[in-house]
């Protein structure tokens, strides 16, 4: 029996590391192909690392974390580097729909450059409202360039979601006032491959919130290719940089789940990986904010946390370089990553138990609805059983 529990181990580890070989050894073309390609800046990535004070370590420790982030082997370390060292070579087209530009700002807009800002910054990007120097009719030729150059090549990073409502006439861009949803569809059409930025793009974000008057949406809504979405309000740096490097590896997007986030990064519950879990497990919560219970870092739950229905790595990866997130700060999660957060799990400060929600209960809480949804079903079954106990059953 140990024998042959062996040869399967021994026999699953060699079929492993054969399909991981043949992934290293394709990822190894992919590089050496795009190295091939025009540089578009006049300093590499290493260069612009070392003059903002990072060292070859540093960027070879950032490697590791993004590789095994990415659910890659330690293997893939090097060809990490490789990929962000190349990545100027990605054409990367940032289209602006419905927004607030809080996703591009959280990345940008740090105290001090971080490795994935300065990786943000050196990949290829061809159009970017928000950081690019061109405006009005220029900012429009750039566009229609990037287009037509890279036709086939270019990833489109689309940030906001996208009106749709009478023609998508409630958002209008650039000095011919092309609607966003058109705009949106010119773009997508000889895209390569195709993120959905944040929340807003993702599934429509606040926008897309009850009663909806513009009739926004996530984008993948109005498109008829494959789109990735990487939501948050904001999404967490790395999982921008992350998506956008496997893209650079493989050529291919990552593995999804089923409203196709990366499962890279939203393969796990918040609750999976918070540092109040203990205090969850061991039924110690926060009563009201700050009491003893929120000053020795007890559970969220009752005060609203939706992290038991999040699924996003925000507990692991943090913002503000690293340092906090939203429940380590002393709020509970909002389940800004998941689809119509901004209804579904509203209000923020109670649990969904004690949700109401509009029905001809007339505002029944989550828990009155169930019972009574249960007591409706118990009575339907009562009463067909009493019926079929006094009818012929053959008729």
């Amino acid at each position: 029996m140990n024998d042959y529990l062996y040869i399967i181990i021994f026999v699953n580890e060699n079929l492993f590391w054969r399909d991981t070989m043949l992934d290293i050894n394709k990822v190894k073309e992919r590089i050496e192909m795009l190295k091939k390609l025009p540089s578009v800046g006049s300093k590499n990535v290493s260069q612009i690392l070392e003059e903002n004070g990072f060292t070859r370590r540093d960027f070879l420790k950032w490697s590791a974390a993004m590789a095994a982030m990415l659910s890659l082997p330690t293997s893939f370390t090097p060809l990490i580097a490789q990929a962000a060292e190349v990545s100027d070579r990605l054409p990367v087209v940032w289209l602006h729909l419905a927004e607030c530009t809080g996703c591009s700002e959280s990345l940008l807009r740090t105290d001090a450059p971080t490795i994935d800002s300065l990786i943000f910054n050196y990949i290829n990007l061809q159009y970017h409202d928000t950081i690019m120097a061109a405006a009005g009719w220029q900012a429009e030729e750039n566009y229609e360039e990037a287009l037509e150059k890279f036709k086939g090549r270019y990833v489109l990073c689309v940030e906001g979601g996208v009106p749709t409502k009478d023609g998508g006439e409630y958002l209008t861009i650039g000095p011919e006032a092309e609607t966003g949803l058109h705009k949106l569809k010119r773009s997508a059409k000889d895209a390569a491959a195709i993120i959905a930025v944040g929340t807003c793009s993702s599934f429509g974000g606040i926008q897309a919130a009850a009663p909806n008057p513009t009739g926004a949406k996530g984008i993948h809504k109005v498109l008829n290719k494959q789109v990735i979405n990487v939501p948050g309000c904001p999404p967490s740096a790395k999982n921008i940089v992350g998506t956008i490097l496997y893209v650079i590896l493989f050529g291919q997007l990552p593995a999804v789940d089923n409203f196709n986030r990366p499962k890279f990064a939203y393969g796990l519950r918040i609750h999976d990986l918070c540092e109040r879990r203990g205090h969850f497990d061991a039924g110690e919560f926060v009563e009201e904010f700050g009491d003893d219970g929120a000053k020795n870092g007890f559970c969220l739950y009752k005060q609203g946390c939706k992290g038991p229905y999040t699924f996003n790595n925000c507990s692991r990866e943090r913002f503000n370089q690293h340092t906090s997130w939203p429940v380590q700060a002393g709020h509970g999660c909002i389940g800004c990553s998941e689809p119509d957060f901004w209804d579904s799990m509203a209000p923020y400060e109670e649990p969904l138990a004690n949700k109401k929600y509009a029905s001809p209960l007339a505002d029944a809480t989550a828990d009155k609805y169930g019972v009574t949804i249960l007591t409706v079903a118990g009575v339907a079954i009562a009463a067909h059983a009493a019926l079929s106990a006094i009818k012929n059953p053959k008729e």
